[in-house]
This record gives C-alpha cells, structure tokens and sequence, in this order.
C-alpha cells in the first residue's frame, strides 16, 4: 500500500495528508459541531487507521481536529445519522452494538496499532474525545488546552474506552473525581494529572508536534513497531512473560537489514538509512 492510498480516500469527515516525509496526519473536521464524531466519521477513522497501519512509507501518526474549539468533543448527541441510530437502536443490545461497532472499535484499533499515534490538541477534548487522544500513545496539548469527561453531565458513561483508558493516564481516584464531577482541566494540570505528553504554547503546536513525528518515523520501523508492541502487552504480563515476548522479538529485529544499516552507519560516523527490513 502506497501513501496515496492513505491520503486519496474520499472522506466525508476527515482530512489526510502526510506533512512530513513517513508522517501521516488525520484532521477530523467537523469544526461546526467542535468535531464531534458521528458513526460515519467512526467508520472512516477506522479506515484512515487501516491505511496508515498498512503502509510502509508511513511511520508515525497524528490525529488532529480542525479548527481551534476542539480536538473533537465526543459524542455528536445532535441527532447525527439518524437513520443509522434509528436502526440500530430499536433492535436488542442496539445501543452496544452502535458502540462496538462505532468509536470503541476506533479505540481498540489505536490501542493495538503497532505504529506510533499522537494526538496533537488545540481547544477542548473532553468526553469521548478525551478518550480518543489517551487512545493515542503521546498526547502534546496547546497551552489553551482543555481536557476532562463531560459524559456524565447528561447522564451518560465514559463507554468509549474511557474506563480503562483514563484510571491508566491518571489513576483511578483522580479518574473517577474526573467523570464522576464532570471536571475540566487546562493543559497543565491535564499533563500533571498524567493525561498530557507535553504542553506546548499554542503558536508553536504544530511545528513541535510534527518535529516529533518526524523523529520518530527517522527511527528502524521494525524496532519501533516491535517496542511498542512488547510495551502494550507487558502492562498485562508477568515479568518473565514479558521477557519471553522480548526473546520472540529479537529474533526479528537482530538479524534484520535495519540492524546491520544501523551498526554500519555508527562505525561509519552517519546517519543510518532505514528501511523497515
């Protein structure tokens, strides 16, 4: 799969493009609604995922949202897709399976996506935006950031993954007081609260942003895929599980072309050209 393939799809709720060489980035862009998604929008973020995870030449991802009022807001609860909703909800279990199939499945694909995300947020994440930027492996906020879980305000749940997603970023009793009060953070006290990567002035966002992406699509693909796959399941291993994954990952990484660039360019005084093999 080539990068075209990644930035020519037709989408009615999202923009692509690569900014910078290895780097894809994804601007959901419904600023009318501060990007609210709509099961459309779930379904082509779900294929904008697919595509940058299966091309080679895309190292690193961004997941943005346009405008300045919001990364995305959750939940579009103004009646988006309507015939869908209808559809679906008036059958049994309706309401899980729109959610399953909907931005949990987005959640989950992040989550197991074996390529760096970050999420790069101007103006408000909140609710189930919240829970699709701590989806993301890195998270830099515009210093006029706000995050928090806004969910309950209206009676409804942190379902998108939140429950599992933000006792993680911030621990459980500041998680719960978070959604529980519906609380809302500016960008400092979200990055010491643990929700934020790095806060950066709003001016200087996106260059730092991309500049990030960009180093970390410089770096061997098959090592970064591989570490970040032996990171996300050691939270849920033993450490002599963990280990044992580590041994199954050597045996690609050693012997790989990256590896011997990367080893020949340090003897050489230069930097390795890596080509993901």
């Amino acid at each position: 799969m080539t990068a075209a393939s990644f930035t020519s799809a037709a989408h009615q709720t999202l923009i692509c493009d690569t900014p910078r060489p290895g780097v894809g980035r994804i601007t959901l862009n419904r600023p009318t609604v501060m990007n609210a998604y709509s099961f459309t929008m779930t379904q082509e973020l779900l294929a904008a995922i697919a595509a940058y995870r299966d091309d080679d030449d895309l190292r690193a991802l961004i997941i943005t949202g346009s405008g300045t009022r919001a990364f995305c807001t959750g939940g579009d609860i103004s009646s988006a897709d309507p015939d869908h909703s209808r559809k679906v909800r008036t059958q049994p279990m309706g309401h899980g399976r729109e959610m399953r199939e909907g931005m949990q499945a987005v959640t989950l694909a992040l989550r197991v996506l074996d390529k760096p995300s970050i999420a790069m947020i101007r103006g408000y994440a909140v609710a189930g935006g919240l829970a699709l930027a701590t989806a993301c492996d890195f998270r830099y906020a515009a210093a006029s950031a706000r995050l928090g879980d806004t969910s309950g305000k209206v009676g409804l749940l942190p379902d998108e993954g939140g429950a599992w997603l933000f006792p993680r970023a911030m621990g459980l009793d500041r998680a719960l007081r978070m959604t529980l009060l519906s609380e809302i953070y500016d960008a400092p006290k979200a990055a010491e609260y643990g929700l934020v990567t790095e806060v950066v002035a709003d001016e200087a966002l996106e260059e730092t942003t991309l500049a990030f992406a960009e180093a970390l699509a410089s770096r061997a693909p098959l090592a970064v895929r591989l570490t970040k796959m032996m990171m996300s399941r050691a939270a849920g291993l033993s450490l002599e599980e963990s280990i044992a994954d580590a041994q199954m990952a050597v045996m690609i990484a050693n012997p790989s072309e990256d590896v011997r660039e990367g080893l020949k360019a340090f003897f050489e005084k230069r930097p390795p050209k890596f080509a993901g093999r």
